[in-house]
């Protein structure tokens, strides 16, 4: 599972690495939650060139009659998306890039349950593989996203069985190309990151609030 994530890289960094005509409107986030507009990176779907937009958080089908159900979709297992009702239409039309520098597990201790900051070892960003969804009623247009999760490496594994799908960059191309539509071609690109190139440190509680977004949520502490 992925329920929170950070992302404090500079507009400018973002777009080098992410091969951006434009530097993304953005600034630092410490605390990232689920029905929140997330930065995304994606094949403009009017003209294929490639851009950074903002998408809400938790994905509403296309055929939803509700938009609300988008807060029970802010993931998708990667084994099963492509036929699931809910997001195999955008796995083969509609997939992004949600840009990260980490993102938070939960571990329980006696005193409650300790939250963990996980990126790569180098401090870099990532990108996690996503769906995006176009939703429209009455007038009423949400674009949404939901990131997709495979089993965790064992370095991840004491801290939960699942993790966000982290592309390699080489794979960007490829994912983001809207001609690739057969989900047997991609299912490649749906495994588990290099636990050796992660890190991990326990850090302030107060990330426990989704309402607190500051640099004290990613204070490393003693655990």
């Amino acid at each position: 599972m992925c329920g929170r994530f950070v992302l404090r890289a500079s507009p400018q960094n973002l777009q080098m690495l992410f091969a951006l005509d434009e530097a993304p409107q953005t600034g630092p986030r410490y605390n990232i939650a689920p029905t929140q507009p997330v930065l995304a990176v994606r094949a403009n779907p009017h003209g294929g060139l490639r851009e950074a937009t903002y998408l809400n958080w938790g994905l509403i089908p296309f055929w939803a009659k509700d938009p609300k159900i988008g807060s029970r979709m802010i993931n998708a297992r990667s084994e099963t998306a492509a036929k699931k009702p809910s997001f195999r239409a955008a796995y083969k039309y509609r997939r992004c890039i949600v840009p990260a520098d980490g993102f938070f597990e939960w571990k329980k201790e006696k005193d409650g349950k300790q939250p963990y900051l996980i990126g790569l070892a180098s401090g870099g960003v990532f990108g996690i593989a996503g769906l995006w969804e176009h939703w429209e009623r009455e007038g009423s247009v949400i674009e949404s996203c939901t990131l997709l999760t495979t089993e965790a490496n064992g370095f991840l594994a004491p801290l939960h069985h699942r993790m966000p799908v982290i592309l390699d960059p080489a794979d960007y191309d490829e994912w983001l190309d809207p001609s690739v539509q057969k989900a047997d071609t991609l299912l490649h690109l749906m495994r588990p990151y290099d636990g050796e190139e992660m890190e991990a440190s326990a850090v302030s509680r107060m990330v426990n609030n989704p309402r607190n977004d500051e640099p004290g949520c990613v204070e490393p502490v003693g655990a």
